[in-house]
């Protein structure tokens, strides 16, 4: 499950994380009204001021949440932000719809197998350069049938691991 995890994280993986959403503009069907926006928001989102009124409320909030994400972010996570934003743009458009398709399937997943899945990231990540490297070549170069043993294999040595640690019990509550 390891690499189904990374495969559908991918590149964008640190989008996975959302800010809070502030409180007027929590979502509903109703869309954003410009004067709700922030005096910093309304700067940054000028460009969008003559046609803000005519956008679908989604998108409204959308940008609304994207504008304060922004706002609150250090000049180093903004500058991160650009970068991947500019890796974002210089793929071809086929990956950037198999990468939405993999994000919208991540997205309909429950919250339980998100966690797990987020879990499997960045426990590969945890690895030396040199061991992604051998599981990324492993997991391409097997078959269907291989991908799915190795899978069965992690889900097996998983059960194992939980077996010899199980979780703490919380403490049994005497009766007076």
């Amino acid at each position: 499950m390891l690499v189904m995890g990374l495969l559908a994280a991918g590149p964008i993986a640190g989008l996975a994380e959302e800010a809070p959403v502030p409180a007027p503009l929590s979502p509903s069907a109703a869309g954003v009204p410009w004067s709700a926006l922030s005096g910093e928001q309304q700067l940054l989102l000028q460009r969008m001021a003559g046609q803000w009124s005519s956008l679908p409320p989604a998108r409204q909030q959308a940008l609304a949440r994207g504008a304060q994400r922004w706002i609150q972010m250090s000049p180093e996570q903004r500058a991160q932000a650009r970068g991947r934003f500019q890796t974002w743009q210089a793929l071809p458009p086929e990956r950037r719809a198999l990468i939405r398709d993999r994000w919208e399937r991540f997205q309909a997943l429950p919250p339980g197998e998100q966690a797990r899945i987020r879990e499997n990231f960045r426990a590969f990540n945890g690895l030396s350069v040199q061991q992604r490297q051998q599981l990324r070549a492993r997991w391409l170069s097997a078959t269907p049938q291989e991908r799915q043993q190795m899978l069965q294999q992690l889900r097996e040595n998983r059960a194992a691991a939980r077996a010899l640690n199980p979780p703490p019990r919380p403490p049994r509550l005497r009766r007076p």
